[in-house]
């Protein structure tokens, strides 16, 4: 079986000044998969903040409560001026979990944002891919409300 490519886009309601702050932070990470995913630090502290270069292990858990192994996440792109981050990440399950963030102004108050992920798990890629539909979507749902209670 192939890479699959999912991508999906939002305008949310803050300028990229507003959010690259929030991107940075694991804790945001953590807030937005909640309750699709959870990831729990191995060998560091909850309060890290991503860097390119870094790799990083977490404890990843299906809803809160599968545990499906160490899922890694190499940060090989983390460029504010660009607006981009771009990660290789895997786990046991999913092997090809690579993952860009693009942040594009639209104006003072509002930003595109587009999560793209390319993604291979073997015979179980077609249902990671319908997982990976709702947990963006959820994501981004997330961000928007995150949004809103901080302005």
């Amino acid at each position: 079986m192939k890479h699959r490519l999912v991508v999906r886009s939002v305008t949310l309601p803050a300028n990229v000044n507003t959010i690259w702050p929030k991107l940075s932070m694991l804790s945001t990470l953590q807030h937005i998969a909640r309750p699709y995913a959870t990831f729990q630090p191995v060998d560091r502290s909850d309060d890290l903040k991503w860097q390119p270069g870094e790799v990083y292990r977490f404890r990843f858990r299906l809803f809160g409560a599968l545990p499906l192994g160490i899922h890694t996440i190499r940060v090989m792109r983390f460029d504010q001026a660009a607006g981009i981050i771009y990660t290789e990440e895997s786990n046991p399950h999913v092997p090809v979990w690579n993952h860009k963030i693009i942040l594009t102004p639209i104006d003072h108050d509002h930003t595109g944002y587009t999560d793209e992920v390319e993604i291979h798990a073997g015979w179980k890629t077609p249902f990671v891919c319908l997982w990976a539909k709702l947990f963006y979507a959820h994501r981004q749902r997330k961000w928007i409300r995150l949004l809103h209670e901080h302005k």
